[in-house]
């Protein structure tokens, strides 16, 4: 028996922010800081956003600026963003 984790947030409305940070990391935050991480590929940014997000691309945002992770708070909304789906 294989047993997976459940994605951290169960709303399909949780925003995720993706983009670099000042090292190149791809960087993959929710907006209010709940579940977070760095990558090194934007591929791998986009999974584990799909993952915790409950499989919802309309809700991942590829920030156009730069955005370091942040537990603490959300991260800086950029100006310029994109949606990734």
């Amino acid at each position: 028996m294989k047993l997976v984790e459940p994605p951290s947030c169960n709303s399909p409305s949780a925003i995720v922010f993706i983009g670099r940070n000042r090292a190149g990391q791809w960087v993959a935050q929710e907006q209010s800081g709940l579940y977070g991480g760095l990558f090194v590929s934007r591929a791998q940014a986009v999974k584990y956003a799909l993952f915790e997000n409950g499989h919802h691309p309309e809700t991942i945002i590829e920030l156009a600026r730069e955005i370091e992770l942040d537990m603490g708070e959300a991260p800086a909304i950029a100006s310029a963003v994109r949606r990734v789906a």
